[in-house]
């Protein structure tokens, strides 16, 4: 992984923390509102860290892939990251 290790278990942990929380929160019963609050977090959270490890892909991965002269590496690096883009956009 290109991102920061630290960085990204950071995040990972913190959306874990806060799942773990709305979990309590919905076997406690708690209010649907404030349930739909920290999952809209939770979700924010995911969508940070998955942008620091993609940026930390294409700076990295697909940089060296181009700056390699490997057609074929290249090709498949743009692929994947195409890929995830449109995976994004649904």
């Amino acid at each position: 992984m290109m991102a920061d290790p630290q960085t990204v278990l950071n995040l990972l942990k913190t959306a874990r923390g806060q799942l773990d929380a709305v979990i309590r929160m919905a076997e406690d019963d708690r209010y649907c509102i404030d349930i739909s609050n920290q999952l809209m977090a939770i979700e924010s959270l995911v969508a940070k860290t998955n942008a620091t490890v993609l940026k930390a892909h294409v700076g990295g991965c697909v940089r060296s892939a181009c700056a390699s002269g490997d057609q074929a590496e290249r090709d498949q690096k743009l692929r994947e990251v195409e890929s995830v883009i449109d995976k994004l956009s649904r």
